[in-house]
């Protein structure tokens, strides 16, 4: 991350975070390609202690979004997380599903609170700081919320506002954080869906429609969507195309 981004930090003396989080500093002068990609994701996570076999399953179910559009144009994600007391960390921009997957394996989850908030500001200052490669959607996995409900409502619809849409995924079935999960989806123009232990092929499902419509648009949703027959896809594209 540029120095200038406060939302998140890019240097940590953890060793096991250490090659995750080197290169983070610059994508134009760190990244191994040339190029702008078609789209440009933000996948964020809870990496808190409750949280470790679900990130675990995410780590592997994440190479769809890179399949599901291989054949149609290129796609650049940053990972996000946060965890123990005030740690939020942001990776360099990956094109390929191996490099992503090494990063996440990488991380441990750690007891701490929700920082939804910092992931949020984070998502619009990279858009700030390249308005010639702006963030298209921000995906978000986590299953509570611990944080100012306004606050969050406000970066939200400021997201929304800029293009960037929002996808939450939630673990787990608090109500509380339903509500603002939903709201936040409903202010940044995206979409909701809970999840469950046995959930692992419709996260899949939904990960790669969300990559096929950053950089497809919608026909490339409805085409991958005829090719999975998947019902989990339409709780996404019944609320997108509300």
């Amino acid at each position: 991350m540029a120095d200038s981004d406060k939302a998140v930090s890019s240097f940590s003396s953890e060793q096991d975070i250490a090659d995750f989080i080197r290169n983070a500093n610059s994508v134009a002068t760190h990244a191994p390609y040339s190029g702008p990609a078609q789209g440009r994701i933000v996948f964020a996570m809870d990496a808190t202690a409750s949280r470790q076999p679900h990130w675990d399953r995410a780590a592997h179910i994440q190479a769809e979004m890179f399949d599901a559009v291989g054949n149609i144009g290129t796609l650049d994600i940053q990972l996000v997380f946060f965890r123990g007391f005030g740690g939020c960390k942001a990776s360099k921009w990956c094109r390929n599903a191996k490099e992503l997957r090494d990063k996440m394996t990488s991380v441990q989850c750690r007891a701490g609170h929700t920082q939804i908030g910092r992931v949020l500001q984070h998502v619009i200052n990279q858009s700030r700081k390249t308005p010639d490669q702006p963030i298209d959607a921000l995906i978000y996995i986590g299953d509570c919320v611990e944080e100012d409900v306004d606050a969050l409502g406000h970066l939200a619809g400021t997201l929304g506002m800029s293009g960037t849409r929002i996808f939450i995924f939630q673990d787990g079935g608090d109500p509380a954080a339903e509500a603002v999960f939903r709201d936040m989806c409903r202010l940044g123009n995206g979409a909701f869906a809970r999840l469950d232990g046995s959930a692992a092929s419709a996260l899949a499902d939904m990960l790669g429609a969300i990559a096929s419509l950053i950089v497809g648009g919608f026909n490339a949703l409805s085409l991958y969507e005829k090719s999975k027959k998947s019902a989990s896809i339409g709780l996404l594209t019944d609320q997108l195309r509300r």
